[in-house]
């Protein structure tokens, strides 16, 4: 900017700091990538080169290790064809039809080891800047493996 606009528009400099400022001011944190250090029950990741332990994590049941799901349902299907022998008519080919109610429980062993990459999204305070807790989204991985 030259003496002469600087003189035409006095505001202009003023309203560029204010909206660089501003642009600074609005930004919040976002996802980032931590590594595990120390795996669940005591769980701790490396992110931005600290060391946060479980108590600033929430996570998805699924990698609570021992967590059980239950599964129900109703089973309509039909045996493949078999055919007996003798050539009896009571051993012909032959199917049976399927109808059965069931319930399976999972345990669940999935977990993080040391050294794994998680997808960590910020869980923002009342200030809705600062990142109080993160959200462990889950596993990340990078298909060409660098993680640099």
């Amino acid at each position: 900017m030259d003496e002469q606009q600087s003189v035409d528009d006095p505001y202009k400099g003023f309203a560029e700091l204010f909206k660089k400022m501003a642009a600074e001011s609005g930004r919040q944190p976002s996802a980032v990538i931590g590594k595990i250090v120390s795996p669940p029950p005591e769980l701790k990741v490396s992110v931005n080169g600290m060391v946060l332990d479980k108590k600033y994590f929430w996570v998805d049941e699924y990698w609570v290790q021992g967590h059980t799901r239950t599964h129900s349902g109703h089973i309509v299907s039909e045996t493949q064809p078999k055919a007996g022998g003798g050539g009896y008519a009571e051993f012909a080919s032959h199917t049976h039809e399927i109808h059965n109610d069931y319930t399976d429980t999972e345990t669940l062993t999935d977990t993080w080891a040391v050294g794994d990459h998680v997808f960590l999204i910020p869980i923002l305070g009342d200030d809705k800047k600062t990142a109080e807790q993160f959200f462990i989204w889950g596993k990340a991985v990078r298909l060409d493996g660098n993680y640099g």
